[in-house]
């Protein structure tokens, strides 16, 4: 009895001690498992949703006061070596616009930056790992980026008399290097999640990732040349939309006037941007594709595909509020009358242009519905669906879109040149050519393949170019010494005219999260793509409806703040317009 009892108590030594050296091993073990948290939570929104918001408003910042610098540069360009003041004034005017919105750009950015290592820890820490050099380099550039802007504003006056304009004007052209820089940098991060180095796999550790692989990935220049191109368009329909407001609020015809001249001035780089921005898409696509076809088919058939049905509803609506704002100006150019009757049958394809590109390849249906139509593919609406029909439709528009500023450019001028009727018919011939091109490539993409049917954009496009080139080099050559039919009566626009300044923004400032969200959502449950995975609760991409509602609100609050400047921006330029009514 005594041994039984003996062995049961060495058991129950021996089990307390297995005990004992399993909780030790743990404790010991428990540092090296638990480490750092992967992710926080923020109330209410949840984290993704806060990051987003951050990302988003600070993006539209950084948009901003990287394309008004680019705006601001070419105008006092074109005042010193033209001698025209106005553009002098023009430059003036929103380099002290920019003064504010730098300001908003640094807050957005630093709450981003607050979001990303308190709600995403481990993935910050595997950016910063890999980007650290570039990161300090990108801080170090926004000082200087800065300290040129307070110069480049601050020493206008001063430096604005004889040969010192010249190096004042270097100084607005070192503020658009800097900016430049900035950019290329930030899309490196954000290129690196969308498409990271082939060497770099799951579970991969940041210090094997070679820096430049990492920076100069496979989509990092797509998306320079495009954001480069995007930031001027939004650069320019901001500045129409400040000169709309002013317009909206002169109090005086001298007042009316400027702003409505520059109003143009605003809608015409935005517009011109635009033109060249699809081809800038189409690039981007490509490269997408050539990455990683799954991606590129997420994008473009997969869940997203309705979001591209929505992108091609807004750039309509870019176009037809661009070339609304060109046919209603036409009103106070003397001579334009003779070009009025073309407008109808310009804005006629754009209509059915934008009918087409906005035309869903299957439809949300239900199954009495499907039945009907006999599958998922409508037998008309399926042949408007596909990439051949939007392509050519797009295109189409284009070069509708550059035609009304060819006609708007020729206007109130009368050539002097001995060749003019035969310049014109060329210019003519040129788009001609070009709309056959397109539509030839067009129809010819039904009869295909579809690899085959990729390559025919790359044919329109070129020919949309060459027209574009070709055309704008005629005109120059044409102009040149040409007569004036009147002076352009800057002023008498009706106020609706302004309105379609404010519906560009808008719909652009709302293009740019909608593409943003493209972007990013590809990606799907990764943080950087088959590279480090999201396993957060938020990790699923949000529906297109909740996506919409968040863009909503980010140009909202965008929207909201640049009304606040341009109102600390009209109490600054009071003072300065006083005497100039007084003397008019």
């Amino acid at each position: 009895m005594s041994g039984r009892r003996l062995g049961m108590a060495a058991s129950c030594l021996a089990s307390l001690a297995l005990v004992l050296v399993a909780v030790h091993v743990a404790g010991a073990q428990e540092p090296a498992v638990a480490g750092p948290r992967a992710y926080g939570s923020f109330p209410w929104i949840g984290s993704r949703t806060a990051v987003w918001i951050a990302a988003e408003v600070h993006l539209m910042f950084a948009a901003f006061v990287l394309g008004v610098p680019m705006f601001a540069v070419v105008a006092e360009g074109i005042g010193i070596f033209g001698g025209d003041e106005r553009y002098d004034r023009l430059s003036k005017e929103f380099t002290r616009l920019l003064l504010i919105a730098y300001s908003a750009t640094a807050m957005w950015g630093a709450v981003l930056v607050f979001f990303l290592t308190t709600l995403y820890p481990r993935f910050w820490a595997h950016m910063t790992e890999i980007f650290e050099v570039s990161m300090w380099i990108y801080v170090g550039l926004f000082f200087i980026e800065s300290f040129t802007l307070y110069l480049y504003y601050y020493g206008w006056d001063r430096w604005k008399k004889g040969r010192a304009k010249i190096g004042h004007w270097t100084l607005g052209i070192l503020l658009n290097v800097w900016g430049t820089a900035v950019l290329f940098i930030a899309d490196s991060w954000l290129t690196y999640m969308m498409s990271p180095p082939a060497n770099v796999g799951p579970d991969t550790s940041p210090a094997m990732v070679q820096f430049w692989s990492a920076f100069a990935n496979a989509t990092w220049m797509p998306i320079n040349i495009h954001r480069l191109i995007a930031n001027v368009v939004f650069g320019g329909s901001v500045v129409a939309a400040y000169a709309g407001y002013r317009f909206l609020s002169a109090r005086t015809d001298q007042e009316r006037a400027h702003y409505d001249w520059m109003g143009y001035v605003g809608n015409f780089i935005a517009i011109g941007a635009l033109i060249v921005l699809p081809f800038a898409g189409y690039y981007l696509g490509r490269e997408i594709y050539e990455y990683n076809q799954q991606m590129g088919i997420t994008m473009m058939g997969g869940f997203m595909s309705w979001l591209w049905i929505i992108q091609a509803f807004l750039i309509g609506v870019l176009f037809l509020a661009g070339n609304y704002y060109l046919w209603v100006g036409m009103g106070r150019i003397p001579g334009a009358e003779r070009f009025l009757p073309y407008t109808k049958w310009m804005l006629l394809v754009l209509i059915i242009g934008v009918i087409v590109w906005s035309t869903p390849h299957t439809m949300i249906a239900d199954r009495a519905e499907l039945e009907a139509m006999g599958g998922s593919h409508h037998p008309f609406l399926g042949v408007l669906g596909v990439m051949s029909a939007k392509n050519t439709a797009v295109n189409l528009m284009i070069l509708t879109t550059f035609l009304s500023f060819l006609l708007y450019r020729r206007a109130n001028r009368r050539p002097v040149v001995s060749w003019a009727r035969t310049g014109t018919i060329l210019q003519a011939g040129l788009f001609v050519i070009a709309a056959v091109v397109v539509l030839f490539y067009g129809v010819y993409g039904y009869f295909v393949s579809a690899i085959v049917r990729i390559g025919f954009s790359v044919y329109q496009v070129l020919a949309v170019l060459a027209t574009i080139v070709g055309v704008v080099a005629l005109d120059v050559a044409m102009l040149r010494g040409s007569e004036s039919r009147g002076e352009i009566r800057w002023g008498q626009m009706p106020p609706r005219s302004q309105y379609a300044l404010f519906v560009l923004v808008v719909t652009f400032t709302w293009l740019m999260g909608l593409m943003g969200f493209a972007r990013s959502g590809i990606r799907q449950h990764w943080h950087v793509w088959e590279v480090m995975r999201d396993t957060s609760e938020w990790a699923a991409t949000p529906a297109l409806g909740y996506a919409a509602q968040v863009i909503s609100v980010c140009v909202i609050i965008f929207l909201g703040l640049i009304a606040f400047i341009f109102w600390l921006g009209g109490l600054v330029e009071k003072p300065q317009l006083v005497p100039e009514r007084g003397e008019h």
